[in-house]
């Protein structure tokens, strides 16, 4: 998409740590988080995040 860690969080309202964290697997987003990156990228959840049970 081309777009950098500072645009993306801002767009968010997330610190760029948070998506570097999201990037790399490190973090798990809270359901609201998850829909807003779904509503930016103009995709559903399950096109962007594959749910992995413990």
């Amino acid at each position: 998409y081309g777009i950098k860690q500072e645009e993306l969080a801002a767009a968010l309202e997330v610190s760029r740590q948070t998506i570097g964290s999201l990037e790399n697997g490190r973090y798990n987003p809270s359901i609201q988080l998850a829909f807003k990156i779904a509503r930016y990228f103009h995709m559903s959840i399950e096109d962007i995040f594959i749910y992995e049970e413990d």
